[in-house]
């Protein structure tokens, strides 16, 4: 209720200004990942504040992006009746999940080139490739990780996502699947009108493990060295403790 008040106090002063504002909101900042986790849905909403004067219909845009990690994409060949690894391709940053939900599909919003921009969808996402690698082929190894990422529900585009109520309030939900990775997200909301973004803002979201696994993955950050040593020590028992079974049978 605090956002929602403080939004009513603001509103004057916010129409004031000569290009719109947007406050958002997130239903969770924080998403727990526990032993059996299936997922999330989370509720990104807001407001739109128009100038004063201002008879603008906007639409609105949310980008969410989880934490960038480097991948490696293979390209399998079947050469002989086996399938093999004919090429492979490295990107330094790539979201480990993206969603985009929208008022209404993208391109009849903005041209290519703003989606360009302001990553405006699947195939707008933004990839640094490590090393010379043709264009042709970068872009065909990119699209490779974009569709296994949509077949996995960790890339997600919803061309009707997001419901504006009296031009000022907007809502959308995005579906997190339970192999999300943990980190910090950035939930991103564009408002956009005759083509131009118009007003842009930020939300972050913190998805972290909690319980034993969140209690197992702190210790492997922090003392890495030693967890190293503790696994290896771990399996060396757990070997001998089978071989002595199976001797014994």
């Amino acid at each position: 209720m605090l956002p929602a008040l403080l939004l009513l106090l603001a509103a004057p002063f916010l129409a004031a200004q000569r290009e719109p504002v947007l406050v958002p909101e997130v239903s969770q900042s924080r998403i727990e990942v526990r032993q059996g986790f299936t997922g999330a849905s989370l509720l990104l909403y807001g407001a739109v504040i128009a100038p004063r004067g201002a008879a603008e219909d906007y639409d609105i845009v949310v980008v969410l992006k989880g934490p960038t990690e480097p991948v490696r994409i293979r390209e399998k060949e079947r050469l002989a009746g086996i399938w093999m690894n004919a090429g492979a391709s490295d990107f330094r940053s790539a979201p480990s999940f993206f969603a985009v939900a929208s008022s209404r599909p993208v391109s009849e919003i903005v041209d290519e080139r703003t989606a360009a921009i302001y990553e405006l969808g699947t195939d707008f996402i933004q990839l640094s490739p490590s090393g010379e690698i043709d264009p042709e082929e970068q872009a065909r190894f990119a699209s490779g990780l974009v569709a296994l990422r949509r077949k996995q529900g960790l890339y997600q585009e919803d061309p009707n996502g997001v419901r504006i109520s009296e031009g000022v309030l907007y809502q959308a939900r995005i579906e997190l699947p339970s192999n999300v990775t943990t980190g910090r997200y950035t939930a991103e909301t564009f408002a956009i009108a005759r083509g131009r973004v118009l007003a842009s803002a930020t939300a972050q979201i913190e998805v972290e493990k909690v319980g034993l696994e969140g209690q197992v993955v702190a210790v492997a950050q922090r003392w890495s060295f030693l967890y190293g040593l503790g696994a290896i020590a771990l399996s060396l028992a757990m070997g001998w403790m089978a071989g002595r079974l199976f001797a014994r049978g």
